[in-house]
């Protein structure tokens, strides 16, 4: 069911706001409406406009808190506003001191990083670096060729230069190395060396001894300076550690203080000399009488109900509220839309046809039992409503498997209670022979045709729409034609004697007149008739082919519920297989092993297809036919709040 609500506006001093929220607002539920938006027709309002102080250090206590383990940590209450913005100021202060000191020593890291980098290819180079890089009769050049150039400046090239070309690491595409040249002729043999695409590359004048031991100091560097960056980032971390208890309770004090903070965006200002707030939402009627009674010991708050509220512009959000039993089929109305607030909540409606129509496609005593055990552990362990669901659904494969007498696909284990649903057969008038799961079925799915017309029905008189109330294929109208074609099949079913003709013409003929008429009736009733585009021809062209349309659909719609007939044979017949691949026909002794794994298999991939076939039928077939599923969702700040923490 859903909860009736009441729309309330709340008033008070400005300076009074942050203890209403902190007093009120986190005890009852309230789900918020933008006040200047309910209030437009209200003169003098201007929006709650100031900057939230507490977010930025929420983002900090954010940031912190995600560097420890607060799962087992307690929310401290009796913390203060300044405690929890002073611990949150020191640590953030103390944190980013020891970053920076590790930031620094990290960009030395790079730096030292990038140095042994350029060095690392010349470590061959057993010559002092320093004295190589202060050369003055001498040009020098550290650099690399790729191979396929360094061949061809051998055997070309080098013999007619004045230059030595030291060699010194080599991988498959380049070979490093130091070239001399004379200074005098340096210009004139840098040029070809670039000829033969020679990379140049420039060495800091910082480098001491041999290439070799610079590379060895270097790398020594780089040890040393990881390790106080590891030590840094121990103290940093052992900070946090500490302080955690303190950093959590802060983080939550400022979570609540940031939240609250955040709901004047949905309040108003008054103009006048003192200027008050008005905050607007929706409140279940209990709790707004809980509320209203409460504050009439509060002197700085006002509260007014709907019934005062000259005009309500948002629509009344939606608040399920069901037994414990049905709580978890919520989820499926929840998938296809939530129910509008003077809309027919369908929960328990899908509960029980949802876990019934599961159980007859799916009749297992042995199975059954299976998913009642592995959905209800789910459901306590996990908590997952669907685990509940497959629950629900396997006690209904049980009681269907002790009216068809099949026990992990035995049928000779126990007596059918009522058939077996692979040799059951009736006599249908006009046909003959059917399977009598198959006809039970189509009986079944006309009853709740039936029944989800009389939803429409109510839903349209709780919307005050008389047009689909009368007229609608799923109103008065089509739940008399229908209800008159199940009443003639029964009839024939039963051998009884068909009513006058008079009668069939009252019962067929007008319903499906006034069905076509809807339109025209329905623009006439809103003052928008206009004149059909094609004359009276095209109206009775186009209401000739929408009956037809209709009749099609009630057709269509009933042969659906085969599949619940055709679930239950195809089940027993998948069975009988298992057990014939197991060898247990005529009395043999079976194979357990393919008993077992046949049964899990059957159940596991079965079990998934009826369930969503299932659910085809309650989306398309019933749910169609009255639910819209429009409504959007109470969400109260409590429970927001909570959700912050």
């Amino acid at each position: 069911m859903i909860e009736k609500m009441q729309f309330v506006s709340i008033m008070g001093p400005e300076n009074d706001f942050d203890r209403v929220i902190d007093t009120y607002l986190t005890k009852y539920e309230i789900h918020l409406e933008n006040a200047l938006t309910e209030l437009k027709d209200v003169v003098d309002l201007k929006p709650y406009i100031s900057t939230n102080p507490y977010k930025q250090l929420f983002t900090r206590a954010t940031q912190l808190i995600r560097l420890v383990d607060v799962s087992d940590e307690a929310y401290d209450e009796s913390i203060t506003n300044e405690e929890a913005i002073q611990i949150v100021t020191d640590l953030n202060k103390e944190f980013n001191l020891l970053k920076e000191e590790t930031s620094s020593l990290e960009q030395e890291r790079n730096r030292l990083k990038t140095s042994l980098a350029t060095i690392e290819p010349f470590r061959e180079l057993n010559f002092d670096v320093s004295e190589i890089l202060h050369f003055k009769a001498v040009k020098f050049r550290f650099g690399r060729i790729s191979k396929e150039y360094i061949e061809k400046f051998d055997k070309y090239v080098y013999d007619t230069l004045n230059t030595v070309f030291y060699r010194c690491h080599s991988d498959d595409t380049y070979v490093w190395g130091v070239c001399f040249v004379p200074a005098s002729e340096s210009s004139q043999i840098d040029a070809v060396y670039k000829s033969m695409h020679f990379e140049r590359i420039y060495l800091p004048d910082e480098y001491e001894g041999t290439a070799d031991e610079a590379a060895k100091k270097l790398e020594q560097q780089i040890i040393d300076l990881n390790t106080k960056i590891a030590q840094a980032t121990h103290i940093r971390m052992e900070k946090i550690e500490a302080a955690k208890s303190k950093l959590y309770s802060a983080y939550m004090k400022l979570s609540i203080l940031s939240h609250n903070f955040d709901i004047r965006k949905m309040a108003a200002l008054t103009e006048s000399h003192t200027t008050f707030y008005i905050l607007c939402g929706w409140m279940t009627k209990e709790q707004a009488i809980e509320f209203k009674k409460e504050l009439d010991n509060d002197e700085d708050v006002y509260c007014i109900g709907e019934d005062e509220h000259p005009k309500i512009f948002s629509k009344p959000p939606t608040k399920l509220r069901n037994w414990k039993i049905f709580k978890p089929f919520e989820m499926f109305v929840r998938m296809y839309g939530l129910p509008s607030y003077n809309e027919f909540d369908p929960t328990v409606f899908v509960a029980l046809t949802y876990a019934f129509i599961f159980g007859w496609m799916f009749g297992d005593v042995g199975q059954g039992l299976l998913l009642v055990i592995l959905g209800f552990s789910i459901y306590h362990f996990k908590k997952w409503d669907l685990g509940a669901i497959i629950g629900y659904a396997g006690i209904f494969s049980t009681f269907f498997g002790f009216m068809f007498g099949s026990v992990f696909g035995f049928e000779n284990v126990i007596d059918a209670v009522w058939i077996h649903p692979v040799s059951a057969m009736s006599n249908v008038p006009f046909i003959g022979k059917l399977n009598t799961v198959f006809v039970v079925a189509i009986g079944f799915g006309m009853g709740l045709i039936l029944l989800t017309m009389l939803f429409n029905i109510i839903n349209s008189i709780r919307n005050k729409d008389k047009i689909t109330t009368i007229f609608d294929t799923n109103g008065l109208a089509g739940f008399a034609f229908y209800g008159s074609a199940v009443l003639i099949i029964g009839l024939l079913m039963a051998g009884k004697t068909l009513p006058a003709t008079a009668v069939i013409i009252v019962m067929f003929v007008i319903p499906l007149i006034l069905i076509a008429c809807k339109e025209p009736i329905e623009h006439k009733l809103s003052k928008h008739h206009s004149k059909e585009e094609g004359g009276i021809g095209m109206t009775i062209a186009q209401c000739f082919f929408e009956l037809f349309e209709v009749l099609l659909s009630y057709f269509s719609n009933t042969l659906s519920f085969i599949r619940i007939g055709a679930f239950a044979v195809s089940h027993a017949s998948m069975m009988e297989v298992v057990l014939m691949l197991a060898g247990a026909e005529n009395g043999a002794t079976p194979n357990w092993i393919v008993i077992v794994l046949g049964n899990l298999f059957v159940c596991g991939l079965e079990g998934l297809v009826v369930g969503i076939q299932v659910l085809r039928l309650e989306y398309y077939e019933l749910f169609s036919r009255f639910y819209k599923g429009t409504g959007r969702e109470f969400k109260p700040y409590s429970s927001l709040n909570t959700n912050e923490k």
